[in-house]
């Protein structure tokens, strides 16, 4: 059995992020949709949320969880059984980010990393993106799922 997880910070999932864990569902036994932190970033949802959204927009694929990631990657890994990383590429700039995160982690962990293009379709679509539009009144429907956009409307109203 193969078990690989799907890290990222999430906020919110988008329509991007499922596609890659929907592929992910296809190649492994089991994906974990890891929702972490990230140091540098200020976050629109709590962990608790961002965990609760990406649940929402993965409810029902065969062999996918999601469960909050914190600490190093690589040493939750092996705590967890987890096989594989997967990374979603949207452009060149992405795999330059992920590369030299793909060496520490297989050097702190033995854990290897597999990065899977976007989908081309959906490749302009950022979780930023989607905040910066539905803050400013624009339609994300075609960005999120319908409770994404639902829960990202009442947090703007306030």
């Amino acid at each position: 059995m193969i078990r690989a997880v799907f890290p990222g910070s999430f906020d919110p999932f988008t329509n991007g992020h499922l596609d890659i864990v929907q592929r992910c569902a296809n190649l492994f036994d089991e994906v974990i949709v890891g929702v972490g932190d990230n140091l540098s970033k200020k976050y629109w949802f709590s962990i608790e949320e961002r965990v609760e959204l990406a649940k929402q927009s993965t409810a029902g694929l065969p062999g996918v969880q999601v469960r909050p990631l914190d600490g190093l990657l690589a040493k939750w890994c092996v705590e967890h059984d987890v096989d594989v990383i997967v990374k979603g590429l949207r452009s060149a700039v992405d795999a330059g980010f992920e590369l030299p995160q793909a060496t520490v982690n297989r050097e702190l962990g033995d854990i290897e990393t597999i990065l899977l293009a976007t989908n081309p379709a959906l490749a302009h679509i950022s979780s930023t993106i989607v905040k910066e539009v539905a803050a400013n009144g624009g339609d994300v429907s075609s960005m999120v799922s319908a409770g994404v956009k639902e829960t990202l409307e009442t947090k703007i109203r306030g």
